[in-house]
C-alpha cells in the first residue's frame, strides 16, 4: 500500500514541485485545496496524479477527512498571521484529530532560529507556529533552505546583472545559503517519506559569498562584476526597522518592501553551519553555475 501524503498550498509554485516530486517517488498525494479554487489548477493537480480535496479551510471536519489515513502533511502555505498561524494551526488540529503522526510545516526559508524576533515579520509568523506546534503530540519537521537560488536571476542587491555588480553587508566572505525550488521540493519528499527526520533539517544547493559569486558572475558573462559593500548588518537592520514604521499599511502585504529588505538581512545574519544534504543520496544538487547559466541561456 502507498504511503499517503497531504500537501496543504498545493496551487503554489513550490506546493505543485512538492507534489509532482512525492509523485515520482511513489507517495500517493492529495492535495489539499480551497473550495472554489480555479478549475485551472485543480486539473493540473489532477494531471499529475494527485487527489485533490476541496475543503472549506474554516470547517475543522472537512481537513479532518482529508486528513484520513494520511502519514504526513506539507503546508507550503504562504500568507500572513490568518494563513501561517490561524489556517496552518486548523490543520494541525485536524491532523492530530486524524492520527496523522507527522507534520512539515510552511518554513523554507534562512534558518530564524539564529535571529531576534523583530528581524524579519513573516520569520516571526513561522516562529509563532513552530513554538505552537512543538505543543502538539505530532512529530514536526522543519526544513530550512536559506533563500531560494531562482532569485539570483531577478537583479537583487547580492547580484545585479543590470548593473554589473554583486553586493554585500558587512563581510565579503560571509556565505550566503542558496536552494532551488526542484531542490527544496525533492527533499521535502523525501523527508515526508521518511519516518525518522529530526525537528530541523538544514539544506543548500550551494552556499556561495560575494566574492565568490562576483567570480562566477565574471565567468559565466565574460564581463568585470563589481564587488560593492552596501554597508553593516546594524546599518541594514536600523533601516528596516525606520522603514517598517514608516510604511504601516506594509503589515497587510506579505511582500512588502521593507519585508524584502529584511530578508537581505537574514541571508547575511544566519547560515546553515552544516548541512543535511547528505541525508538523502539520490538528490543532485544545482550549484550557482548550473543555475544562472541555464537561466541566461533561456
Amino acid at each position: 500500500m502507498k504511503t499517503i501524503i497531504l500537501v496543504a498550498g498545493a496551487t503554489g509554485d513550490l506546493g505543485g514541485r512538492i507534489v509532482k516530486s512525492l509523485i515520482e517517488k511513489g507517495a500517493d498525494v492529495r492535495a489539499l485545496v480551497r473550495s472554489g479554487t480555479d478549475h485551472e489548477k485543480v486539473e493540473k493537480l489532477k494531471q499529475l496524479g494527485a487527489t485533490v480535496f476541496e475543503a472549506d479551510m474554516n470547517q475543522i471536519a472537512d481537513l479532518e477527512t482529508a486528513c484520513e489515513n494520511v502519514s504526513c502533511v506539507i503546508s507550503a502555505l504562504q500568507g500572513l498571521h490568518d494563513v501561517i498561524v490561524d489556517m496552518q494551526s486548523l490543520i494541525l488540529r485536524a491532523a492530530v484529530n486524524a492520527g496523522v503522526p507527522r507534520f512539515i510545516p510552511s518554513d523554507f526559508s534562512t534558518d530564524y532560529t539564529q535571529l531576534l524576533p523583530g528581524d524579519n515579520r513573516n520569520f516571526d509568523l513561522r516562529r509563532t507556529f513552530f513554538e505552537h506546534i512543538d505543543q502538539s503530540p505530532i512529530a514536526a519537521t522543519t526544513i530550512f533552505n536559506g533563500g531560494f537560488a531562482e532569485l539570483l536571476n531577478y537583479n537583487l542587491p547580492f547580484l545585479d546583472f543590470k548593473n554589473k555588480s554583486v553586493g554585500y553587508f558587512e563581510d565579503p566572505d560571509w556565505r550566503i545559503d542558496f536552494t532551488t525550488k526542484d531542490n527544496t521540493a525533492e527533499f521535502t519528499a523525501a523527508a515526508a517519506l521518511d519516518s525518522t527526520t529530526p525537528r530541523i533539517l538544514r539544506i543548500a544547493s550551494f552556499q556561495i559569498s560575494a566574492k565568490e559569486m562576483q567570480a562566477v558572475a565574471n565567468e559565466i558573462t565574460k564581463e568585470d562584476f563589481k564587488l560593492i559593500r552596501l554597508g553593516s548588518r546594524e546599518e541594514l537592520a536600523a533601516r528596516n526597522k525606520q522603514d517598517r514604521a514608516a510604511n504601516p499599511e506594509g503589515e497587510n502585504e506579505v511582500y512588502p518592501r521593507w519585508q524584502q529588505a529584511q530578508y537581505l538581512y537574514g541571508m547575511f545574519s544566519a547560515q546553515n553551519r552544516t548541512t543535511d544534504n547528505d541525508r538523502y543520496p539520490e538528490i543532485k544538487w544545482t550549484n550557482a553555475e548550473e543555475l544562472l547559466s541555464a537561466h541566461r541561456k533561456s
